[in-house]
């Protein structure tokens, strides 16, 4: 995909997509796994009924759909691909992980991504921290507010694997000029940073929430910083916190 392709796709795609709502549609009463299961992998079905099929797996869990889910996860239709990913997302798997992250370099529709990029914090394997930095830096605005929440998700992968992401999202908190981006990114230090020994990794990430907290232009990303902030219970940035509100610029 060509940056021209990016900042197109970034135009249209808004941080919300109509496709992030679908579980509102979701069919009363609970279905029947053996049947949507039958109904996802017959070679009768529509595209249609495949895209409800893989929808009603993001409402119920099934080993048995994993492997019928990864043979729709690269069908050319997108609609069936984004519901796939998310019916993975809840139904995680080891299997699925390097599946998903193949997908994820491959695709070139936003919505896709955000799905696959969610599936991949869900799954809570390490494999997913390297895939999710990639997009965090490179991905659309819509894309990359995901792949901070998910690698806040992997926070409890090994410490070798989940450090690696502390440099990116610090980036990202300064310098993303999406401010939901930044605000995600101020949730994933948070969560990240409540299983850091007390070193210097965890010293420089409550470093860039403070600043977030103090510098930041946009209010959310500043209540976000303080919320990471008072669930560390640092007790520098807990100061810092009552400095500011004793003086009429935090509350």
């Amino acid at each position: 995909m060509t940056q021209d392709d990016l900042s197109l796709l970034e135009e249209e795609l808004e941080l919300t997509s109509p496709l992030d709502r679908w579980e509102e549609q979701a069919p009363e009463p609970p279905p029947d796994p053996d049947a949507v299961l039958a109904l996802l992998s017959a070679e009768t079905s529509t595209p249609q009924e495949r895209i409800l099929a893989a929808r009603t797996f993001c409402q119920i869990q099934d080993d048995r759909a994993v492997s019928v889910l990864l043979t729709f996860l690269g069908d050319p239709c997108p609609m069936l691909r984004v519901s796939v990913a998310y019916a993975l997302g809840h139904n995680a798997k080891i299997e699925a992980v390097e599946p998903l992250i193949t997908q994820l370099r491959l695709d070139w529709n936003g919505y896709v991504r955000k799905g696959l990029v969610w599936a991949l914090g869900n799954c809570g394997d390490d494999r997913g921290v390297d895939p999710l930095l990639e997009v965090l830096t490179q991905d659309i605005a819509a894309v990359r507010l995901w792949a901070a929440s998910s690698l806040g998700q992997l926070a409890h992968v090994p410490y070798e694997s989940i450090l690696r992401a502390i440099p990116a999202l610090v980036e990202a908190l300064r310098q993303d000029p999406i401010a939901v981006v930044r605000s995600n990114c101020a949730w994933a230090i948070g969560q990240i940073c409540q299983v850091l020994p007390a070193n210097v990794v965890y010293a420089t990430s409550v470093d860039a929430l403070i600043e977030a907290l103090v510098e930041d232009e946009d209010m959310s990303v500043r209540e976000d910083a303080k919320s990471s902030l008072l669930k560390l219970g640092d007790p520098r940035a807990l100061q810092m916190i009552e400095d500011l509100q004793q003086e009429g610029l935090l509350w």
